[in-house]
């Protein structure tokens, strides 16, 4: 089975939970190969069509399976090759995308979504699916918290709190989470920018909770990863966050009010043990190894 990945390429990277969702598949013996999109907006994209064509033309893929709703079209311009598009939650939570993503939608083969809330705004009609991205377990292992501390450069005496991501996003909504931090004493908000993954994993494990107020999200992947990090969670109702917390001692979901958050963060900061998170990235079958199933078994039923 060969299938060509469409995606946006940021100087020859992909987005990471791409390319653990690619070797995973490339681990159960699908032949892969990326066409990286480099131009920007629509027009740029719709300038890649000749050089889209002559790499169909040399790999000569079964399926194209594009990631994010703007590939989506640009995969579909042709139609000599089913296309399996996968929305990973932006190109369907902002109402201008959400309008080219319904395009990919209607002409793609099959197309996947990362949450059901996602599915309930972009109301697709038949071939659809569920499968958020998955993770690798054995990248977040168990680790002491002194030790953690001492690689990232962290002390001992202070409570930490990382937070789902850069505090100049405005999606993230920050000031939220900065106005929660502080009324709790000698608790620090750190940014979650400008870390590798190994580092990521490493910090999850040197702080005390994680931290998500952000206005939408997908399924996001931050999320799976404090879970797998054993780390505590607190977050407002994004994506498919609840789904993934609900019954999850040590975890709290919260309404977007300061007083609510700066609650729920003590009462995390306080515990010591390890949530259950690894369990329920096994139970619900979010392992990157389970992910590559079911996509197989669509990339079969579109063959």
């Amino acid at each position: 089975m060969r299938v060509l990945i469409v995606a946006r390429s940021k100087r020859g990277s992909y987005a990471p939970f791409i390319t653990e969702q690619v070797n995973a598949l490339m681990e159960e013996g699908v032949d892969i190969q990326y066409f990286g999109v480099t131009r920007k907006g629509l027009i740029g994209y719709l300038r890649e069509v000749p050089r889209l064509r002559k790499a169909i033309r040399v790999f000569r893929p079964d399926i194209i399976h594009a990631h994010y709703g703007l590939c989506g079209v640009l995969a579909n311009i042709q139609r000599g090759v089913p296309v399996v598009t996968t929305y990973h939650g932006s190109d369907i939570n902002i109402p201008k995308v959400l309008r080219l993503s319904k395009i990919a939608i209607r002409r793609s083969r099959f197309n996947i979504f990362v949450s059901q809330r996602n599915i309930d705004i972009a109301k697709p009609r038949k071939n659809f699916a569920l499968i958020p991205c998955g993770i690798n377990l054995d990248d977040y292992p168990y680790i002491e918290q002194s030790h953690a501390r001492e690689q990232m450069g962290l002390t001992s005496n202070k409570k930490y709190v990382l937070f789902a991501g850069a505090f100049d996003n405005p999606i993230k909504n920050a000031p939220l989470a900065q106005a929660a931090i502080k009324l709790i004493p000698d608790a620090e908000l750190l940014e979650l920018k400008g870390y590798s993954r190994q580092q990521v994993a490493t910090l999850m494990q040197a702080v005390d909770a994680f931290l998500m107020t952000s206005f939408t999200e997908g399924s996001p992947q931050v999320i799976k990863e404090a879970l797998a990090s054993g780390c505590p969670i607190v977050s407002v109702d994004v994506g498919d966050v609840k789904e993934l917390l609900t019954d999850v001692k040590g975890c709290y979901m919260v309404d977007r009010e300061v007083e609510h958050i700066k609650r729920c963060l003590e009462k995390a900061i306080t515990g010591s043990e390890k949530t259950g998170g690894r369990e329920v990235i096994i139970k619900k079958q979010l392992t990157n190894e389970c992910i590559a199933h079911k996509i197989i078994s669509i990339y079969s039923s579109v063959i």
